[in-house]
Protein backbone atom coordinates (compact mmCIF):
# COMPACT_ATOMS: atom_id res chain seq x y z
CA UNK A 1 0.00 0.00 0.00
CA UNK A 2 1.37 3.31 -0.58
CA UNK A 3 1.54 6.25 1.64
CA UNK A 4 -2.02 7.80 1.46
CA UNK A 5 -3.93 4.73 1.62
CA UNK A 6 -2.05 3.62 4.81
CA UNK A 7 -3.31 6.86 6.48
CA UNK A 8 -6.62 6.85 5.86
CA UNK A 9 -6.85 3.35 7.10
CA UNK A 10 -5.04 4.30 10.31
CA UNK A 11 -7.70 7.08 10.12
CA UNK A 12 -10.32 4.80 9.89
CA UNK A 13 -8.96 2.64 12.72
CA UNK A 14 -8.75 5.25 15.06
CA UNK A 15 -12.54 6.83 14.10
CA UNK A 16 -13.59 2.97 14.87
CA UNK A 17 -11.96 2.89 17.97
CA UNK A 18 -13.26 6.11 19.36
CA UNK A 19 -16.49 5.15 18.32
CA UNK A 20 -16.05 1.93 19.92
CA UNK A 21 -15.05 3.79 22.98
CA UNK A 22 -18.53 5.89 23.05
CA UNK A 23 -20.71 2.56 22.59
CA UNK A 24 -19.00 0.75 25.40
CA UNK A 25 -19.33 3.36 27.58
CA UNK A 26 -23.32 3.76 26.88
CA UNK A 27 -23.97 0.28 27.58
CA UNK A 28 -21.76 0.58 30.71
CA UNK A 29 -24.20 3.65 31.67
CA UNK A 30 -27.27 1.35 30.47
CA UNK A 31 -26.08 -1.79 32.75
CA UNK A 32 -25.53 0.16 35.73
CA UNK A 33 -28.48 1.98 35.22
CA UNK A 34 -30.96 -1.51 35.14
CA UNK A 35 -28.88 -2.00 38.92
CA UNK A 36 -29.98 0.87 40.16
CA UNK A 37 -33.54 0.26 39.12
CA UNK A 38 -33.20 -3.19 40.97
CA UNK A 39 -32.09 -1.95 43.95
CA UNK A 40 -34.28 0.80 44.20
CA UNK A 41 -36.84 -1.77 43.93
CA UNK A 42 -35.43 -3.75 46.81
CA UNK A 43 -35.55 -0.79 48.70
CA UNK A 44 -38.93 0.18 47.87
CA UNK A 45 -40.48 -3.93 48.78
CA UNK A 46 -37.83 -3.58 52.09
CA UNK A 47 -39.45 -0.27 52.65
CA UNK A 48 -43.56 -2.20 52.21
CA UNK A 49 -43.54 -5.16 53.35
CA UNK A 50 -41.50 -6.60 56.34
CA UNK A 51 -41.24 -5.22 60.15
CA UNK A 52 -37.68 -4.13 60.83
CA UNK A 53 -37.17 -6.95 63.77
CA UNK A 54 -37.36 -9.65 60.78
CA UNK A 55 -34.32 -11.27 58.69
CA UNK A 56 -34.33 -10.72 54.78
CA UNK A 57 -33.17 -13.04 52.61
CA UNK A 58 -30.12 -11.56 50.29
CA UNK A 59 -28.40 -12.59 47.29
CA UNK A 60 -24.53 -12.93 47.42
CA UNK A 61 -23.34 -14.40 43.78
CA UNK A 62 -25.48 -18.09 43.50
CA UNK A 63 -26.09 -18.35 47.56
CA UNK A 64 -29.21 -16.57 49.69
CA UNK A 65 -28.24 -15.69 53.06
CA UNK A 66 -30.49 -13.99 56.22
CA UNK A 67 -29.32 -10.04 56.81
CA UNK A 68 -31.48 -7.87 59.10
CA UNK A 69 -33.52 -5.42 57.15
CA UNK A 70 -31.82 -2.33 58.60
CA UNK A 71 -28.56 -3.55 57.56
CA UNK A 72 -29.61 -4.81 54.30
CA UNK A 73 -31.09 -1.30 53.80
CA UNK A 74 -27.94 0.41 54.74
CA UNK A 75 -26.02 -2.27 52.28
CA UNK A 76 -28.46 -1.26 49.76
CA UNK A 77 -28.14 2.45 49.82
CA UNK A 78 -24.43 2.78 49.90
CA UNK A 79 -24.89 0.33 46.84
CA UNK A 80 -27.08 3.11 44.99
CA UNK A 81 -24.61 5.82 46.01
CA UNK A 82 -21.35 4.13 44.30
CA UNK A 83 -23.56 3.14 41.33
CA UNK A 84 -24.77 7.46 41.03
CA UNK A 85 -21.20 7.83 41.19
CA UNK A 86 -20.25 5.38 38.75
CA UNK A 87 -22.94 6.84 36.10
CA UNK A 88 -22.21 10.29 36.37
CA UNK A 89 -18.57 9.72 36.15
CA UNK A 90 -19.41 7.42 32.40
CA UNK A 91 -21.34 10.23 31.82
CA UNK A 92 -18.83 13.10 32.07
CA UNK A 93 -16.56 10.69 30.39
CA UNK A 94 -18.94 10.05 27.51
CA UNK A 95 -19.01 13.90 26.49
CA UNK A 96 -15.38 14.35 25.88
CA UNK A 97 -14.98 10.68 23.73
CA UNK A 98 -18.19 11.82 21.72
CA UNK A 99 -16.48 15.34 21.15
CA UNK A 100 -13.08 13.42 20.36
CA UNK A 101 -14.97 11.36 18.01
CA UNK A 102 -17.11 14.01 16.60
CA UNK A 103 -13.55 16.26 15.90
CA UNK A 104 -11.81 13.14 14.49
CA UNK A 105 -15.26 12.58 11.79
CA UNK A 106 -14.16 16.37 11.03
CA UNK A 107 -17.83 17.25 12.38
CA UNK A 108 -18.49 20.59 14.41
CA UNK A 109 -18.67 20.18 18.30
CA UNK A 110 -21.79 19.91 19.66
CA UNK A 111 -23.80 23.01 21.08
CA UNK A 112 -25.26 23.12 24.40
CA UNK A 113 -23.86 18.97 25.12
CA UNK A 114 -21.11 20.78 27.93
CA UNK A 115 -24.28 22.08 30.04
CA UNK A 116 -24.51 21.22 33.78
CA UNK A 117 -27.27 21.53 35.95
CA UNK A 118 -27.62 23.93 38.56
CA UNK A 119 -26.68 23.72 42.54
CA UNK A 120 -28.75 23.99 44.99
CA UNK A 121 -26.68 26.81 46.77
CA UNK A 122 -27.49 28.52 42.44
CA UNK A 123 -30.97 27.35 42.90
CA UNK A 124 -31.30 29.13 45.89
CA UNK A 125 -29.76 32.75 44.71
CA UNK A 126 -31.60 33.09 41.64
CA UNK A 127 -35.27 31.86 44.02
CA UNK A 128 -33.94 34.59 46.71
CA UNK A 129 -33.80 36.92 43.48
CA UNK A 130 -37.01 36.20 42.56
Amino acid sequence: MDAVSQRVLENLTEVEEAAEDVLTSKQQIVDLDTRRNRNREALNALKNEISDSEKVKVCFGNMFIKFPKSKTREMIQKDQEQLDQEINELRKGLKAKVNLLNEMQGKPELRGYNLSPLSNDEIKAINSLL
